[in-house]
């Protein structure tokens, strides 16, 4: 696994990667089905990758099985220098990657170098995982037992990721996992192969991490879904994406063959609440950020923004202003804000919302007719509650614009959904907006921030039907091993017959 890493755009560099990660090598997947990736902004051919059938995943997890017991009894140091290898080729090939984040994903080069950063900071706190696992020795009520609590690795983790930010979503998962001992099966995106698998499996191998103990699969979720998750090799299932199909890998998890921990972030709806003592502008500037950052195509993104009226006027016509301004086009270009929408479906998805949106009174302030597969960005105003916009992860460049009368309302707004990710709150009173925070159902509220914001040490995650569990911090350590109980009696036991 040493072929060299080079950007799509060089050939014969972009069939490189045209084959599974499994065991330690590289080889054609066998379904005989062929997947053709291409850069959502131009058209361009990046890669056509071979498809995993169920039997390459069989053999992904098998070999993972076989090598993680090795990796496991590694040194934490030696676990540790691995992750901090992987930082280094991160900065050697940063170039490289950034490429291959804007080319397949669409991302813009503001974006890409976020995402690369990211992952970079992901990777050093990973490293520092080895050394923190705690055992515990615990009384009980019996006399001389001495009860001790080891932590472990659970074995074998499989990581499912999106094509939002693909490299980043999988290696919050993937790092941690390896860096507590475990070994990975992953299975990226189809949108996002290279940045959200392969390209992975390509770093790690160059940071010495033994064949067998990462491995990737790329193939057609309707043919090797359910088995991936079913898996019996593996013990814990970390995914992220959409409710819909987070509730099908749950059920998955616990009907197959083997009893499985799931790790779930889902989909958001957040809330960008301006509260009536907002600084406007600066409400203005960190709503746009937290709507449009890559095209709203962001799970923490701000899919409602909540207005109080005493600003609501204001507020929009800076908002308003601010987000006109913004460049739409080529995501290469370094001063470009708006790149690319994934794919078609999802560009016609987020044009009939757009449509419906107006057909249900909804005013457009703002917008355009798509180029390709650009989408300028849409403000809407005269927004009701109840609008399928308001009431959907709009996962696009359209901005609802609702109006509450005081903060009861705009509290009462902001909860009034099933999911409950990331939220933000904008006010001159820090202690208000603390106040406030406090009553927002969500996993991360935000004060004066941005609505997008994930760092590798703090929890990440939703409350109600946005996920369950936690990314970073401790939550990785809960997800990623297991408590083992072993006691030791010390004379002789009492006895009960």
């Amino acid at each position: 696994m040493n072929a060299p890493l080079l950007p799509a755009n060089l050939a014969p560099a972009a069939l490189r990667f045209g084959d599974q990660a499994i065991g330690g090598r590289w080889r054609r997947g066998r379904a005989r089905r062929v997947l053709a990736v291409n850069n959502p902004y131009d058209g361009e051919p990046l890669v056509e990758i071979a498809q995993a059938c169920v039997g390459d995943v069989d053999d992904a997890f098998q070999v993972a099985r076989a090598a993680q017991p090795g990796w496991a009894a590694a040194l934490p140091g030696e676990r540790a220098a691995v992750l901090r290898r992987v930082a280094q080729r991160m900065e050697a090939r940063h170039a490289e990657i950034v490429d291959w984040l804007i080319r397949e994903s669409g991302s813009t080069r503001l974006k890409a170098e976020m995402e690369w950063t990211s992952v970079r900071a992901i990777a050093l706190e990973a490293a520092t995982l080895p050394s923190r696992l705690e055992g515990r020795i615990l009384y009980g009520d019996f006399p001389q037992k001495e009860n001790r609590i080891y932590r472990e690795p659970v074995g074998v983790v499989a990581v499912i990721s999106p094509w939002n930010w693909p490299m980043h979503l999988s290696m919050r998962s993937v790092m941690p996992a390896l860096a507590l001992g475990n070994a990975v099966v992953a299975k990226p995106a189809n949108e996002t192969p290279v940045t959200g698998g392969l390209l992975l499996a390509k770093l790690f191998d160059e940071a010495g991490l033994p064949p067998g103990v990462l491995n990737v699969v790329v193939g057609d979720s309707g043919d090797i879904g359910d088995a991936f998750v079913q898996h019996p090799a593996s013990r814990v299932v970390s995914f992220t994406g959409s409710t819909a199909v987070g509730r099908h890998i749950a059920q998955q998890a616990i009907s197959g063959p083997t009893l499985k921990k799931t790790l779930l972030e889902l989909g958001g709806n957040g809330p960008f609440v301006v509260l009536d003592d907002a600084d406007v502008e600066l409400a203005a500037h960190l709503a746009a950020v937290s709507k449009f950052l890559h095209q709203g195509q962001i799970c923490m993104i701000a899919n409602r923004i909540i207005v109080c009226d005493a600003v609501h006027d204001a507020f929009v016509e800076c908002f308003v202003e601010r987000v006109r301004a913004l460049k739409v086009g080529d995501p290469d270009a370094a001063d470009t804000v708006i790149g690319p929408v994934i794919n078609r479906r999802q560009l016609d998805k987020l044009q009939a919302m757009g449509a419906q949106a107006q057909r249900d009174g909804a005013r457009l302030l703002l917008g355009g007719p798509a180029s390709g597969q650009l989408l300028p960005p849409q403000v809407f105003d005269r927004v009701d509650p109840a609008m399928p916009l308001v009431r959907n992860e709009i996962f696009g460049p359209i901005a609802p614009i609702l109006r509450a009368a005081d903060e009861a309302q705009a509290l009462q707004m902001a909860n009034d959904t099933d999911a409950g990710l990331a939220s933000a709150v904008v006010t001159r009173d820090v202690e208000r907006g603390m106040r406030f925070a406090h009553r927002v159902q969500a996993g991360m509220t935000h004060i004066n921030d941005v609505s997008v914001i994930d760092m590798p040490g703090l929890p990440f995650g939703g409350e109600k039907n946005s996920g369950l569990g936690r990314f970073g911090a401790e939550g990785v350590i809960e997800a990623f091993t297991t408590e083992h109980w072993i006691s030791v009696q010390h004379g002789t036991p009492p006895f009960a017959f």
